[in-house]
């Protein structure tokens, strides 16, 4: 009889708190069924391989002995170590997994997937850490540190089973570690530096190395002085694909998109770690709008998009216009179907990932940002005063002669802004150009373009040509007759 493992029990679904746990844990339990052979997963190495763990000492504490005439051998305590850490850290590794082959590469909008070679049976990475200039936009560019040259925005893949190896050299002006954010591995890997490993000092390079024994969404980032290195841009997103997919995790599209905060005060060029509020660029994968690459689907693709948190303080509820999703994942745990809810906003906290997934029929430009309001602004949107409702035209009349481009903001909203000259390195508080008009967000914005014919999925197809009579306009007078409309 086969070991039960978290992933079915957690595939399950519902029945598993009713008579189906109970029937799993029954099944292992008999007296005279003979052992279990290993999980594919959880085989373990020769002795002396890499990652290998010694036997454990005779007199090392065992599970308690089977009761008398049966019943459950051990306690849930083996169950209780596969799902909560992985299981064995000895097991062997699979053959490395290939794009296009074994796994379908992610989409990662303004951003770069890490290339990898194949050394020995291991998948092996080079993650470079440096200082940069980095624009957010055009007209704001910032001095930045980077794995890769990607602020924010670099993605790593890899596939259950694999061995990986990762190499981390430190060019910044500072010590620095890694920490592989939701991953099961060695407790000398886990990258917080100075408790699981020493500090990589400028000039060195270190190596992490591991075999995935889970598959999902995960993250990456520095783990010393983090209010100060994550700050200035060392986070990235980590998707390890499953080794055996079943038919309902296939998708057309799959995005990975990784949310993060800055503070640029305008007019200067490095991000200000200090902060921790008012943060004044929120990006995607290292971008603001206008300058945010959509996302672009045929009619009827499957899509998923892969979301994960890094930003220093806020939570942020990621909004998706034209369609109902569900929530398929929570940080690197797939959900059962029967546990899955459709969403039309999805919150991601602070160090969490979630993945949806939707079928995109609905052709247009449906608006993808986060709901909390001050997020979809950029610099220029904060610290004014009140000035809603003021009347300031005798104020700008009598400033204008000395400042000619003088003009009061917001005494009819903040959308005057995009229109304003701005200092130098530094960009508007919210617009971008539209089919209509100025679009009044910034910051956390995308737009999800769904087409009915695509030549590739490469080109940004440009704006949606709607259909004859779709778009709202001016209500005519017959309109407001027929309606009784009075204004």
């Amino acid at each position: 009889m086969k070991k039960a493992t978290r992933r079915t029990v957690l595939l399950s679904g519902a029945a598993a708190v009713g008579g189906s746990l109970v029937g799993v844990m029954a099944a292992r339990a008999g007296a005279a069924e003979p052992a279990a052979p290993a999980d594919p997963e959880s085989t373990p190495s020769a002795p002396g391989a890499a990652g290998s763990t010694p036997p454990a000492p005779a007199d090392a504490a065992s599970p308690p002995p089977a009761p008398a005439g049966g019943g459950i051998k051990q306690t849930n305590l083996d169950w209780w170590e596969k799902s909560y850490s992985g299981g064995p850290l000895d097991v062997a590794p699979l053959p490395p997994g290939l794009p296009g082959k074994d796994y379908q590469p992610v989409v990662v909008p303004n951003g770069a997937t890490l290339p990898f070679k194949i050394v020995d049976g291991a998948k092996v990475f080079h993650l470079v850490l440096g200082e940069i200039e980095h624009e957010f936009a055009p007209g704001l560019k910032t001095t930045c540190w980077a794995f890769n040259g990607q602020v924010a925005g670099l993605t790593i893949e890899a596939v259950e089973g694999e061995r990986v190896r990762i190499y981390v050299t430190n060019r910044l002006p500072a010590e620095t570690s890694v920490h592989w954010h939701g991953v099961y591995l060695p407790n000398g890997m886990d990258g917080v530096g100075g408790l699981n490993q020493p500090l990589i000092a400028p000039g060195e390079t270190f190596l992490y190395e591991w075999t995935f024994r889970q598959h999902g969404t995960f993250m990456f980032h520095s783990h010393h002085d983090e209010m100060t290195q994550m700050a200035m841009g060392l986070t990235g997103m980590l998707v390890v694909h499953p080794r055996h997919p079943a038919p309902e995790q296939h998708v057309d599209r799959d995005f990975s998109i990784l949310t993060g905060e800055f503070f640029v005060r305008v007019g200067t060029s490095r991000p200000n770690p200090i902060k921790d509020q008012g943060f004044n660029v929120l990006t995607m994968n290292g971008k603001v709008f206008p300058a945010t690459w959509p996302l672009i689907v045929k009619t009827n693709d499957k899509v998923r998009i892969r979301f994960g948190n890094l930003s220093a303080m806020d939570h942020h509820p990621m909004h998706l216009h034209g369609v109902h999703f569900r929530v398929t994942a929570t940080d690197g745990e797939q959900i059962p179907l029967s546990a899955q809810w459709p969403e039309t906003t999805v919150l991601v906290a602070v160090g969490q990932t979630r993945e949806i997934e939707f079928i995109a029929d609905a052709p247009g430009d449906w608006a993808l940002h986060c709901h909390m309001t001050h997020h979809v602004m950029n610099q220029m949107g904060h610290d004014f005063p009140n000035m809603l409702g003021v009347d300031a035209d005798g104020l700008d009349r009598k400033i204008t002669p000395l400042l000619p481009q003088y003009m009061t903001m917001g005494t009819s909203g903040m959308g005057d802004s995009m229109h304003m000259a701005v200092p130098p390195n530094s960009i508007p508080m919210m617009g971008g150009r539209g089919p209509f008009a100025f679009i009044s967000m910034g910051g956390l914005v995308n737009v999800l373009k769904v087409r009915d014919r695509l030549d590739t999925y490469d080109e940004d197809p440009g704006w949606y040509e709607h259909p004859k009579g779709t778009v709202a306009g001016v209500a005519g007078a017959a309109d407001l007759r027929r309606d009784g409309i009075e204004v």
